[in-house]
């Protein structure tokens, strides 16, 4: 996989991101993800970029204080000036044996900009193995699926 198309970032939930219960607010699981997206869209288009879009976003566990949260940020497709990046987010318990869980995924959606703010072209996206194959697929049938609607 290209150096420029991955990268991995974690951190130990604290209380100020979390209600009384100790329950992580899903925003700041949120802005992690977005910020993640954002610096692989940033080091593959090698100038700013945007988010433009979010998918839902769906929270299969609750993240507690305490846990690492760890977000996956992967390029799955490039457009002329946006590509799509699909974020995983696993948590686990810094506490426990337990291996860490797969907490929520979406699509961010970046585009990328040139210096007066306007949409600029972005690199071709080279895909080397099947899983770049398969992500990139997957990631370009969403997307003409949302044309469709």
């Amino acid at each position: 996989m290209d150096k420029r198309t991955k990268i991995v970032m974690s951190q130990v939930m604290l209380p100020s991101q979390a209600n009384v219960a100790g329950n992580v607010h899903g925003g700041e699981i949120m802005k992690l993800m977005d910020t993640a997206a954002g610096a692989v869209a940033k080091k593959y288009a090698r100038g700013n970029v945007v988010t433009a879009r979010v998918d839902e976003l769906q929270f299969h566990l609750p993240v507690f204080v305490g846990a690492m949260v760890t977000m996956t940020a992967i390029i799955a497709y490039v457009g002329r000036t946006s590509m799509e990046v699909v974020v995983t987010v696993d948590v686990e318990d810094l506490e426990s044996d337990t291996e860490p869980i797969r907490a929520l995924s979406s699509y961010f959606t970046m585009v990328a900009l040139d210096k007066a703010g306007k949409p600029r072209p972005l690199p071709p996206l080279l895909l080397e193995t099947e899983e770049e194959k398969e992500l990139y697929e997957e990631a370009k049938r969403k997307r003409e699926g949302l044309r469709c609607k």
